[in-house]
């Protein structure tokens, strides 16, 4: 197979996790797109992977990729042979005989399963002709989840072989402003770092991670196979008023609450530790390094209580105590004597930790029931003004000892709290019954959270006391006036770093007379929040988006409620969620999306799986992601050439091919213009001459354009003014024989109507199948190309009436010594002085005088006018 050259234009990506396996040789994944948008909280994403058969046969191509467990797969496309198949959601019973004949034949009808702590797998497999090509398009949706202070987005990719068109595009967009963004995980990293670019204004954020052929086998989680690893997204917004912000639009409103500026609420808090010989070993071990960790943390006007059983009772001591330096190193001294021994294989524990362990040990049981009540008991004990109490229990197994009933278990806990705090529920591993956890958690008004069996347990331990260790508010309700068919309004506390979120209906869309209001205890103080401007706080989100963050977050909450009752009213319930998700085509629970194929191949049923199912191998799935727009080119691969040689990937039909092997020093030369035309010349189209910015024009007409720079170390971004019909030294690098340069258009056009790539062949770079020199990837509105280890995009602007080329560096050289407009970002920028209009800027060692002004920023798709600092065009800055 010559994948020499992959063409291949791709729409949008998203920020997700994405894993495609292919089988090596059968089939080539050409273009991989992830395009994440976020607005207000609520992301969308698209994965778009197109795949061809190479091969002179039939191959079945799979399509595997992993999307968030809190996500709901919103739609499935798949193009081939010019026809497009749509998946279909529907009630779970009226897609149940597709599965059962699927099974009958012996295939997997689990099109997702769960593959690890917040991941499902959902897969998809076609035959495809030989020599076709097969797009799939998976859109899911989701509400990001604020914990310890920050939302997280997760890209993890995996496709298994390098792919020439590979990218991921996210949007964050926050009516309330964007606080900070950070990218972590690792494809981060190292050779990958440069491939990622940022861009953040006052209220939206742009990611980019364009890796090129190469980096994608070089990097810490990369091999000759591709990429194997993740790319997460960080981000907080902007806080003006406690009383958060309210987004109202089309007769919907969604509420997201999270005041900061309160003072911390002293706890009291119970850890119910399972001790039971399941428990033995790295377990227990994980478990005893997690509670010494938190001891550590508790504060000295906390109280607190620590218990362990199996078949029975263990108490380090039998009140609450508080949490003096006394007391928190005998408490650690009772946690290090946590041990298990193992003997003759029996997982056994002695009679106490203060028996002789010469004595007599046995297996034993776990007797959840008497350990939470027992936990219960010393909260109830110790009321306490001006505190919030939290019962914290950890288990991996199920009650097999005193009381084993769940539902008499669920009863006797529901009565003994009563509602006066919440019980938060730990699973360890997979062993443990999650389900009836996660029922006795949401009679209290707490959760369940399962702790994965893996090297960092102690750290899951960590992390979920660190989200409930600091209260703020008690006993908080939501009351919207004025609103209806609202979403839980009710909650027992509200913790540092966490959020609240509300959604409901605007009565008869009558914004005056929608009054929100929030009121809770602030260490037994009554508070209360109100809007300022509540009938102002409209959105700038799509018409459809807190609508479907409100049906989102009722589908959700209704299936947790389900859980909780019986009868007629679970059946109501019931009913409520599948219409909901039937309407907002949600895959859930409650509905199955039949995936359709091409007539002669068996459709499958796509069930979204319950958080019980344990990690499991891939199973016949189905799943598929969408397509760029437009294929604007598609060139037939050439022979592979010898090594040390350029060759052109893309070209014009128009343009005569290059020669099949390149004479050492030979140069060539590639124009892009309005028209999407790529051209190509063996001789120089226009040789490259250093090029002087001269003199600021004298006449009354303005610079045509105005470039951004957005170095991290300066407030705002820089800019600088160009005289139009000039050519501009883009990228410079002469040890790399490069020049990219631009033609800015005459004052009535603006931006760029030519670029220029200037490549010699010299050079000591060895040829591969799989990466070339130069790769030119023409969209639809874009431009896609690299060269080498460096990428960018040429995008393609047309602003009333007015077209132009604007380009964009997506993936910078490694060398310090590039020189030119799109790498000058890399140097040294320092805000000297800074007074009022004026600042002083040093710019690689230079003091430059600028002035506030503004400026359009069109390396975005959607440009955005931002402020920033004008520095003088007659500098040497930019004496190019």
């Amino acid at each position: 197979m010559d994948r020499s050259v992959i063409l291949l234009a791709l729409g949008l990506g998203l920020l997700g996790l994405v894993t495609t396996l292919p089988n090596k040789g059968d089939w080539d994944i050409y273009s991989f797109h992830i395009n994440s948008t976020v607005t207000s909280r609520y992301a969308s994403t698209i994965i778009t992977s197109r795949v061809a058969n190479r091969m002179e046969e039939s191959k079945e191509i799979q399509f595997h990729v992993q999307i968030p467990k809190n996500a709901f797969i919103t739609k499935f496309r798949m193009f081939m042979d010019g026809e497009v198949y749509d998946g279909v959601v529907k009630e779970k019973e009226q897609a149940q005989r597709q599965y059962t004949e699927a099974v009958s034949r012996g295939q997997s009808a689990g099109i997702v399963s769960s593959v690890g702590r917040t991941m499902e797998e959902f897969k998809t497999s076609v035959t495809v002709a030989a020599h076709k090509k097969v797009t799939f398009e998976l859109t899911y949706e989701e509400l990001l989840k604020r914990r310890l202070g920050k939302y997280e987005l997760q890209i993890f990719a995996r496709p298994m072989q390098p792919v020439n068109d590979f990218k991921v595009d996210v949007h964050i967009n926050e009516d309330a402003g964007v606080e900070f963004i950070e990218i972590k995980g690792g494809l981060s990293t190292k050779e990958l770092a440069n491939a990622i670019t940022k861009t953040v204004t006052d209220k939206q954020a742009w990611i980019y991670f364009y890796p090129t052929v190469d980096q994608q086998k070089v990097c810490d989680s990369c091999s000759d196979d591709g990429m194997n690893g993740d790319l997460v997204v960080f981000y907080d917004v902007k806080r003006n008023v406690p009383f958060g912000d309210i987004q109202t639009r089309d007769g919907y409103f969604v509420h997201h609450f999270a005041p900061s500026n309160l003072p911390r609420i002293p706890k009291n808090v119970v850890f119910v530790i399972d001790q039971s010989g399941s428990m033995h070993g790295r377990k227990m071990e994980q478990t005893r390094i997690a509670l010494i960790h938190i001891l550590g943390d508790l504060a000295e006007d906390d109280f607190f209580g620590l218990i362990t059983f199996d078949s029975e009772i263990f108490h380090w001591k039998r009140e609450l105590v508080q949490a003096n330096s006394r007391n928190i190193e005998q408490a650690k001294k009772f946690a290090e004597k946590f041990r298990i021994e193992d003997v003759s294989g029996l997982h056994i524990r002695s009679c106490h930790w203060t028996c002789n362990k010469a004595k007599s040990f046995w297996l034993t049981a776990t007797d959840i029931n008497r350990a939470v009540l027992e936990g219960t008991r010393m909260l109830n004990a110790h009321p306490r003004e001006d505190s919030a109490s939290i019962l914290i229990l950890l288990t991996d197994g199920d009650p097999t000892s005193g009381e084993t009933n769940p539902e008499r278990i669920q009863a006797n806990v529901r009565k003994a709290i009563a509602g006066k705090f919440p019980l938060y529920c730990l699973g360890f591993g997979f062993d443990v019954n999650f389900e009836f956890l996660e029922k006795m958690s949401l009679d209290s008004k707490g959760l369940a959270r399962r702790i994965y069996e893996d090297s960092d347990a102690n750290l899951q331990l960590q992390g979920f006391y660190e989200e409930v260790a600091t209260p703020l508010l008690t006993d908080v309700t939501m009351i919207y006036i004025g609103g209806s068919n609202l979403t839980q309004t009710n909650f027992s506390q509200y913790y540092n770093g966490s959020e609240i979120v509300v959604a409901g209906v605007i009565t008869d869309n009558n914004i005056e007379s929608f009054i929100p209001e929030v009121v809770g205890l602030s260490r037994n103080t009554k508070v209360t929040f109100a809007s300022p401007n509540a009938t102002e706080s409209t959105s700038t989100a799509p018409v459809e988006r807190i609508q479907r963050v409100w049906a989102y977050l009722t589908v959700k909450q209704l299936i947790e409620k389900e859980m909780l009752v019986s009868g007629s009213e679970k059946e109501k319930v019931k009913k409520e969620a599948m219409d909901l998700s039937l309407k907002y085509n949600f895959v859930t629970p409650h509905t199955s999306m039949v995936v359709t194929k091409p007539p002669g191949e068996d459709s499958d049923v796509l069930n979204k799986p319950k958080e019980g199912q344990p990690p499991s191998e891939p199973t016949l799935a189905h799943g598929a992601t969408s397509v760029s727009r437009h294929i604007h080119r598609i060139i037939t691969p050439l022979p592979a050439p010898p090594t040390k040689v350029t060759r052109l990937i893309m070209q014009s039909p128009r343009a005569p091919p290059p020669p099949a092997a390149a004479a050492p020093g030979q140069s060539f030369d590639y124009l892009f213009d309005l028209n999407y035309n790529v051209q190509y010349e063996t001789r120089a189209i226009m040789p490259y001459h250093p090029i002087v910015i001269p003199d600021p024009p004298t006449t009354t007409a303005p610079p045509t354009q105005r470039f951004l720079l957005r170095p991290e170390s300066v407030t705002l971004p820089l800019c600088f003014d160009l005289p139009n019909t000039i050519n501009v030294k883009l990228l410079h690098l002469t040890s790399r024989g490069l020049d990219i340069k631009g033609l800015i258009g005459p004052k009535e056009n603006g931006g760029f109507t030519h670029i220029f790539i200037h490549v010699q062949s010299d050079l000591n770079i060895e040829w591969t199948q799989t990466a070339s020199l130069v790769t030119v990837i023409i969209r639809d509105k874009e431009i896609d190309v690299s060269v080498g280890d460096i990428r960018f995009v040429i995008l393609i602007h047309e602003i009333s009436g007015r077209k132009f080329l604007w380009p964009v560096l997506r993936q910078r050289p490694l060398s310090d010594s590039a020189e030119g407009v799109l790498v000058y970002a890399n140097g040294d920028y320092e805000e000297r002085e800074n007074v009022g209009s004026a600042s002083t800027i040093k710019v690689k060692g230079k003091d430059i005088s600028a002035s506030r002004s503004s400026a359009v920023d069109y390396s975005l798709p959607v440009p955005i006018t931002v402020d920033c600092w004008l520095l003088s065009a007659q500098s040497d800055f930019y004496s190019i």
